[in-house]
């Protein structure tokens, strides 16, 4: 780490510009996530023409700004009106929204700032420090290992499945099902895409909406008053949420660093980091059938790693260029914009590294706005909770619409989220498992592109997953023991808990 570059860089921070684009960057980033439909993918591309006259350092921070302010945004929606502003906040509505119902409101979106705060300021500390490293891991990490990720993700089905295991692989697979629509990733044949408005598949934000939003407002149609069911105070406190988070620090710590690490393979991105960080923090209490009925500690997980994911993200983006998700996507296409090239130049002193720095320490920073807006706007977010659901449901429906309809312009996508909607609907009525079927949506594409490609590589060989011998590949048969760990652990233990039984051990 070069001192007078960090210090240089503190300096150019420092500047009243600087901290004005910084603070501008993170409100818009929140109003922007909390909008169902939007996202900062969209809300990054629609201010990237406007940063044209701008300096590349202070373009780059307010698209960063953007970025990490929407990570948290998302999850105001998902704890008010139980639709995630952004699919990484997904998870947040399974336990965020239950204790809205409760009139624990302002309590659950203080959790969510205070996680998403103290995991995003870890998470960018420990890149600062340990970005060297970092960036050797993800140079192991190859297209074999990002094909295991996903069915590392899929195997999560078991564990975040509550109920019958047998709805909850149904929906995984019909999840799944919705991936094969459209041009496959790699050979373009089209499958069930006669019609060019499929060509480019069904829209996985499009189905998000449908099964979130639309879902859910058909269910609050027939409610009468506010979305709390009933006369509901908006209970707990800020202070309360912002202690509760506090005296978990293990869980932030453990769910940034999920967020950090499946953020820095490309093409996982925020959703699913979300996902797998949620199913950890069930996995690993001692009250797992809490989970989706209002505890905290799902709110703090899903928050912790969204957050942490942004940090994450940035190591392949700005290291190789290569988008860690959508999101850094645009953002690569900021720093080519200001004639800056991704690539090992961000991290020589005689390159961009002061930009590199300028950019981290305005995360930091960022994440010190996002809890001090958090905690001192969050009993005023919390009276949405009040709003009559005869304004809620034609704002959230006409904006679901509009956002879904502005991100690929294509008229397929108004019937993907009305047909969502209806199913989303029913699979709640009749005890289908959701979260298992928004997991086969987002890691079906990712999954078989990947696959394709190892198998590629490998001329057809199967073993370029589990011979580290032959490939070289130590990390691959490590993925896949942890999955066989995940798929056939419960099954071990209770074997081995029955022939305890039986001979009266």
């Amino acid at each position: 780490m070069s001192v007078e570059t960090l210090l240089g860089a503190i300096d150019v921070l420092l500047t009243a510009e600087t901290l004005f684009w910084i603070v501008t960057g993170i409100l818009v980033g929140i109003l922007v996530g909390a909008l169902p439909g939007l996202g900062p993918p969209l809300g990054m591309a629609i201010i990237l023409p406007l940063t044209l006259p701008m300096t590349p350092e202070n373009a780059i921070i307010l698209l960063i700004g953007v970025y990490s302010g929407s990570m948290y945004g998302g999850s105001i929606a998902a704890v008010l009106i139980n639709t995630p502003g952004v699919s990484s906040s997904a998870a947040t509505m399974f336990d965020g929204y239950p204790m809205s119902k409760q009139g624990k409101a302002a309590t659950a979106l203080s959790i969510s700032a205070t996680a998403s705060a103290v995991a995003g300021f870890f998470t960018i500390t420990a890149l600062i420090l340990f970005s060297p490293v970092l960036i050797e891991m993800v140079l192991r990490v190859g297209t074999p290992e990002r094909f295991l990720v996903a069915i590392l993700g899929l195997a999560m089905i078991t564990v975040v499945t509550r109920g019958s295991i047998a709805k909850g692989l149904l929906a995984g697979a019909a999840g799944l099902l919705v991936t094969t629509v459209g041009a496959a990733p790699m050979t373009l044949d089209r499958r069930y895409a006669e019609s060019l408005l499929l060509y480019d598949g069904i829209d996985f934000v499009a189905v998000l909406i449908g099964l979130f939003a639309i879902a859910e407002m058909m269910k609050l149609a027939g409610q009468e008053g506010g979305i709390a069911e009933g006369a509901v105070e908006i209970g707990g406190n800020v202070r309360e949420g912002a202690i509760e988070t506090l005296r978990h620090p293990v869980m932030l710590i453990k769910s940034g660093l999920i967020g950090m690490g499946v953020g820095a393979i490309p093409g996982a991105g925020a959703t699913v980091s979300n996902f797998v960080a949620y199913s950890e923090a069930v996995r690993s209490s001692d009250d797992p059938d809490s989970f989706g009925s209002g505890n905290p500690l799902g709110v703090m997980a899903s928050e912790a790693s969204n957050n942490g994911t942004v940090a994450g993200s940035l190591v392949p983006a700005i290291s190789f260029g290569i988008p860690g998700s959508s999101s850094t996507a645009v953002l690569i296409g900021g720093l080519l914009m200001h004639g800056l090239r991704p690539g090992p130049s961000m991290f020589e002193a005689d390159g961009e590294l002061m930009l590199t720095y300028t950019m981290l320490l305005a995360l930091l920073v960022g994440n010190v706005i996002i809890l001090a807006f958090g905690l001192t706007m969050v009993t005023r977010l919390g009276y949405l909770t009040k709003i009559d659901t005869n304004y809620i449901i034609p704002m959230v429906v006409v904006l679901s619409f509009l956002g879904t309809y502005a991100l690929r312009v294509n008229p397929i996508d108004i019937v993907t989220i009305i047909v969502f909607g209806v199913i989303g609907f029913y699979m709640v009525r009749y005890n289908y498992s959701v979260i298992a079927f928004v997991l086969g949506v987002v890691l079906g594409d990712i999954a078989e592109e990947n696959l394709y490609r190892s198998l590629q590589l490998s001329d057809g060989d199967w073993a370029i997953f589990v011979n580290p011998f032959e490939y070289g590949r130590w990390l691959s048969p490590i993925l896949v023991a942890v999955i066989c760990a995940i798929l056939f652990g419960p099954f071990l233990k209770g074997w081995v808990d029955d022939r305890r039984s039986s001979t009266g051990e």
